[in-house]
């Protein structure tokens, strides 16, 4: 991806990866516009707080990296769900994405490349589940990857050379993950960053409307 005069969008942008990757596009040079529940009060949850933060933004943006989520207390069993429990990880991985998706005709150019990123996790992967548990935060993800999928099937119609992805960043150092990598390797904000943004930098039209991880190997669904 050229930068020179690239603006990019970071929703996320006080998080671990979202913040790292938002110093990575300011230190190659592009224009980088953040939200955060943190630093702007943006709540995904929140449906029209999410509108009229996104309405107020000037359009458009060649990237908007979406990093938001939530871990919540990964079920063990079947006995272990709660149903409210379960409900606020939707909202957060699945729903609140959403809310931000509904936008991306007006945030992404009509005409020239354009992406839109927006991190998933491996074990959204249903071909890929093979020890079960984790229940409400799998199946938040693997929502989340419909939803990407077809949210990239709509705007390649009237936004051509769009690209709208479901990525997976590896197992981060962050607080996100403090207590559940345990003999996963972890790699640090900074390196996650740059290798998503070499994979979005390296996506071509056909990709639009996959799940990559961070060495841009697809993931099956």
């Amino acid at each position: 991806m050229v930068t020179d005069g690239r603006r990019a969008l970071v929703i996320g942008a006080s998080g671990g990866i979202g913040q790292a990757v938002t110093q990575a596009l300011q230190a190659r040079g592009d224009t980088v516009v953040t939200l955060s529940r943190q630093q702007d009060g943006f709540d995904v949850t929140d449906e029209a707080g999410v509108d009229r933060a996104l309405a107020a933004l000037e359009v458009p943006f060649d990237l908007v990296f979406v990093a938001v989520g939530v871990l919540g207390t990964p079920e063990k069993t079947l006995e272990a769900i709660d149903a409210q429990a379960m409900a606020q990880v939707f909202a957060v991985n699945a729903i609140g994405p959403a809310l931000i998706l509904r936008h991306m005709g007006r945030l992404l150019p009509r005409q020239g490349r354009s992406v839109c990123a927006v991190l998933s996790a491996r074990v959204g992967s249903i071909g890929d589940n093979r020890i079960g548990g984790w229940y409400s935060y799998r199946a938040s993800k693997a929502a989340l990857n419909q939803i990407v999928h077809g949210a990239a099937v709509e705007l390649g119609r009237s936004h051509k050379d769009s690209v709208v992805v479901a990525l997976h960043p590896g197992t981060v150092a962050t607080p996100f993950t403090a207590d559940y990598a345990g003999r996963h390797k972890t790699v640090p904000p900074q390196e996650a960053a740059a290798n998503l943004i070499a994979v979005i930098d390296g996506l071509s039209g056909d990709a639009t409307g996959g799940f990559f991880d961070y060495a841009r190997e697809a993931i099956q669904w």
